[in-house]
């Protein structure tokens, strides 16, 4: 049967034919019977014979160049939905519409159900999924490696409150984005013995093994000029059903190896607070590094034959500590398989990797129980203590190089529980190892890293965050696009940084009435948005006061909602004053075993609960926690925002990319000079931004000068009325000391400086009253953010990596 057999008799273009034609013959329904996901799936299908075809010639082109090939590992990928993304960047937004309109389908509402892929937590994933959009731009030839998780990151809901982890099922209808490819498969291994002969061959006899198979999804660049190839491994066992074992009635017996595998591909981030969490984590880190390093090094020597010639057409870039075991996997394959003495194995090692810091956290640079890392991987502990060896002696020739900072630069960490230090491992097995932020890499060399960096002081560089303008301007921002596009013309599409032609319109009354109507247009469109899903009434005059990104106590969420506590209490004892009409709005996961986090979060929700309740402050203030925050969330909450709040303790966030989402698309940002808001600052100019607080010389001086957050709450009637409310129940009558310990925790330690900076915050913000009121101001600053932030485009920071790290063209 023919669709032209089954078409109604209307006129039909050829797309929509080919849409018709695929859900037929792919998807088994006729239009009749067709749900919207049988709807996407078709469009997917169709849209993907195209890419097919492009991504063919540029793997084809890359081959035949002999090309050096980028290969970015890790071990979060938050993609987000595809389709919209693809068909922009493939220039076919407008002919894809038209062909579904012909089928009486609506595009939009087809994007709106696609799922979000689940591949991802927070920045890290997100810039993963930027680099990969334009290292395709570029076109350079890259793949990238990661996990193909069944549920990937929990899916938020809020019970009351409190944060609910519930699988997210992003899988359910299937991935029509991937391909399956079963002839890339590796053996992966897990304990057993290390046996050696009398010539120095080793043989690792892993007591179990399982089955990495690779699934690709295709990354397309802007214009289609290249597709590159997201390579994500599922897992299987070798032997996944036992008959046997079935035979015997051990019915659960018989698939128990293969629920063993599926476990290292089931979620992100399993809680590791437990020991069998913590195995699970290391187990799903070696698994991906493993199977990726089988593939990079297979088709070097498929490709080029010598594997000597290795970092030549290979630069793997190790996006933080995740993916550090690949080193010591590069070097088993190297020695163990192609035969190659220590000492050049080491040096094509080095050469090939480079290695992205993006924590200065102590807590978050890995380290492994070394039992544990020795029951698991025995070979790749023999490799480390060698490397170890290697580093130590060298290290023991360098002047100044005490027993202190021996004990630093260690492989192994031997205060208390011995521990094998990943972060150190991946910065010995490197020739580059970056910051993501120009204050990030300073503090690197002098805090995480200052013995390291005594000892490779060329090896430390910055190469400053970005993101795609694609998704986080022109897609997300369809409307202030439009208004860009008039103003300037379109070059800014293809070079970011174009936008600077943008400045002088915020001198232009009639163009800044315009830019507002578009942003009051988003924020309109978000208010309607989540009185559909919470029921919240939002007036879209306020002030939209955004703070989304992952709960943690550095990024200071409580900063945020005790100052809320203390306007609220400035407008009901002083009505007569002329208040700011503002709408608080917070989003974000806490980590399943991260208590702290998720009691801020109930306390968001406890604080709104009462404020939106309240007429006695007129609707001037309305505070929402909103649940589930990811990708497409974001996509509707960054054009909305007025208010960009980047409030982290000074010298504790790497980089932020949020802080550039917002800023592009018209927000003025309040923050400390933290991360990358320090080079915001420098590029949209100090007149535009608003900066308040210690910085991070003096927040280090704070906690080296004893500090006593006591005294400064004690000096402060707001913060001390505002904690004290919080503390004795206000807020939580169900519970008055639901909060005690957490207010408590202010008082005796604050590490995180909240109340050290909470004058200095809530001076600021009532700065930010003054700069709203004065509208032609607040859409001048806007404006200037909008114009000034193209360099903040992942296309600048890939082109960085490119010449200056990976050595490709």
């Amino acid at each position: 049967m023919k669709v032209s057999d089954i078409d109604s008799g209307r006129q039909r273009g050829a797309l929509a034919l080919n849409i018709l034609d695929t859900l037929v013959h792919r998807i088994g329904k006729d239009e009749q019977a067709a749900l919207p996901h049988d709807w996407l799936a078709a469009t997917i299908l169709t849209v993907r014979n195209e890419i097919i075809e492009r991504w063919m010639v540029s793997s084809k082109a890359a081959h035949a160049a002999g090309a050096k090939r980028v290969y970015y590992l890790s071990l979060e990928f938050l993609i987000g939905r595809l389709l919209r993304d693809t068909l922009a960047n493939l220039q076919a937004s407008a002919e894809v519409k038209a062909a579904l309109a012909e089928l009486d389908v609506d595009l939009t509402a087809l994007e709106e159900i696609e799922p979000d892929a689940a591949l991802g937590n927070g920045g890290l994933g997100r810039l993963a999924a930027c680099f990969m959009e334009s290292l395709a731009t570029l076109d350079l030839p890259a793949y990238g490696y990661g996990i193909r998780y069944v549920n990937g990151m929990f899916r938020q809901r809020i019970d009351d409150g409190w944060q609910v982890e519930l699988p997210e099922t992003w899988l359910q209808y299937g991935n029509p984005w991937e391909f399956r490819r079963r002839e890339s498969a590796y053996v992966i291994g897990f304990g057993g013995e290390v046996h050696g002969d009398e010539n120095g061959a080793v043989t690792w006899k892993p007591a179990e093994i399982v089955e990495a198979m690779a699934v690709d999804t295709p990354v397309v660049g802007w214009r289609a000029r290249r597709v590159n190839t997201l390579r994500l491994w599922t897992a299987r066992s070798l032997d996944p059903f036992r008959l046997d074992a079935f035979n015997r009635g051990d019915f659960q017996g018989a698939m128990a190896d293969q629920l063993r595998a599926e476990t290292l591909v089931r979620v992100l981030y399993p809680n590791d607070s437990t020991a069998a969490g913590q195995e699970l984590r290391l187990r799903q880190e070696y698994f991906f590094s493993s199977a990726s390093i089988q593939d990079i090094v297979r088709r070097h020597v498929q490709y080029f034959g010598d594997i000597r010639t290795l970092p030549d057409r290979a630069a793997i870039q190790l996006n933080d500590t995740h993916p550090a075991v690949s080193v010591a996997e590069l070097m088993r394959l190297l020695i163990d398989q192609y035969g190659l003495d220590f000492d050049e194995a080491w040096e094509l090692t080095q050469k090939t990797f480079g290695y992205t810091n993006h924590t200065l956290l102590p807590e978050a640079l890995e380290s492994w129980p070394l039992p544990l890392f020795e029951r698991l991987l025995p070979r790749h502990m023999q490799l480390v203590y060698a490397i170890n060896a290697k580093l130590l002696r060298a290290a023991r020739k360098v002047e100044g190089i005490d027993d202190r900072s021996i004990a630093a630069i260690s492989l192994i960490d031997e205060g208390g529980e011995r521990r094998v230090r990943m972060a150190n491992l991946a910065f010995a097995g490197a020739h580059s190892v970056n910051g993501v932020a120009a204050l990030h890499t300073g503090l690197m060399k002098t805090t995480v890293f200052a013995d390291l960096h005594r000892l490779y002081p060329e090896r430390i560089n910055n190469k400053t965050n970005g993101i795609t303008p694609r998704r986080w301007l022109q897609e997300c921002n369809p409307g202030l696009t439009a208004l860009i596009t008039e103003a300037i013309g379109d070059r800014f599409m293809d070079d970011a940084e174009a936008l600077t032609a943008l400045a002088p319109f915020a001198g232009d009354a009639a163009f800044r009435e315009r830019f507002a109507a578009v942003k009051h247009a988003n924020k309109v469109a978000l208010s309607n948005y989540l009185r559909g899903e919470m029921g919240l009434r939002l007036d879209p005059a306020a002030l939209f006061d955004v703070q989304i990104k992952r709960i943690h106590e550095y990024k200071r969420q409580l900063l945020n909602i005790i100052e809320t506590v203390a306007l609220y209490d400035q407008i009901r004892s002083h009505p007569e004053r002329d208040w700011t009409p503002r709408v608080k709005l917070f989003a974000g996961k806490a980590a399943s075993s991260y208590h702290q986090a998720k009691l801020i979060i109930k306390l968001a929700g406890d604080v709104a609960r009462r404020v939106n309740a309240d007429p006695s402050i007129g609707g001037l203030l309305k505070v929402a926690f909103v649940p589930n925050y990811n990708v497409s969330l974001a996509e509707r909450m960054v054009p909305a925002a007025d208010l960009s709040e980047q409030i982290s303790t000074a010298g504790m966030e790497a980089s932020g990319t949020g802080n550039m989402k917002f800023a592009l698309n018209g927000a003025l940002t309040i923050g400390t000079l933290d991360g990358a808001n320090v080079e915001i600052r420098d590029h949209v100019g100090a007149d535009n931004i608003v900066i308040f607080g210690l910085t991070a010389d003096e927040v280090a001086a704070q906690r080296a000068g004893g500090y006593d957050p006591r005294a400064v709450i004690e000096n402060s009637a707001e913060l001390a009325q505002a904690v004290n409310a919080i503390a004795s129940g206000v807020f939580s009558p169900d519970d008055p000391n639901r909060y005690r310990d957490l207010m408590n925790g202010l008082y005796d330690h604050d590490w995180f400086m909240v109340a050290a900076d909470f004058d200095a915050y809530s001076a600021a913000q009532r700065a930010v009253d003054a700069r709203w009121n004065d509208r032609d101001g607040w859409q001048r600053s806007a404006i200037l953010n909008v114009a000034n932030m193209g360099w903040f485009s992942s296309d600048r920071t890939i082109g960085d990596y490119a010449r200056e790290i990976w050595g490709v063209k």
